[in-house]
């Protein structure tokens, strides 16, 4: 095993640690060769590719609020990412119709035709990534981890606190 977060885990700890840490390893390989794809190949970074997958599937736009929201980031970094795009022609910045203190965000003809390409060779890398996995074994981790989404839904992730169950409530 090489040197990533899974290989703090030891025998003694409780399985649920195995297996966060297990995902944890694997998701930021997946991140880290997607990273570096997009770094050498198209001159991006994946908080760039971001932004623009935001703006592919909302035509007609989204105020640089609403893209902070979405991409979980502060609003000085969607500011700076939407600046560089900018600059190179791939969004536009208009003011929002409805709010003299919001611009609204969108793809240039030359920003959807870039996003476009980068997102179909984006997906052939995920399908590479996970071909270590036959069909069923993928739906079959894909059902298990539905379960863990519905679950963790009913988990506070604010407060670190699981909402009452109907016997904790009674």
């Amino acid at each position: 095993m090489t040197n990533d977060l899974e290989s703090r885990v030891i025998d003694d700890h409780h399985q649920a640690l195995k297996l966060w840490l297990r995902l944890l390893a694997c998701a930021t390989r997946v991140e880290g060769v997607i990273r570096n794809r997009l770094r050498s190949e198209f001159a991006t970074t994946l908080p760039r590719f971001d932004l623009l997958a935001q703006l592919e599937r909302e035509p007609q736009g989204l105020t640089m609020g609403e893209l902070s929201q979405r991409l979980m980031v502060t609003g000085g970094n969607v500011t700076g990412i939407t600046d560089q795009l900018e600059g190179e022609g791939l969004v536009k910045r208009s003011p929002h119709p409805g709010d003299r203190r919001a611009y609204v965000v969108q793809l240039t003809p030359a920003g959807r035709r870039q996003f476009r390409r980068m997102a179909s060779v984006h997906e052939q890398w995920v399908i590479e990534l996970f071909a270590g996995w036959n069909g069923a074994e993928k739906n079959q981790v894909y059902a298990l981890l539905a379960g863990l989404k519905q679950h963790l839904a009913t988990v506070d992730g604010a407060n670190g606190k699981r909402s009452k169950s109907k016997k904790e409530s009674a």
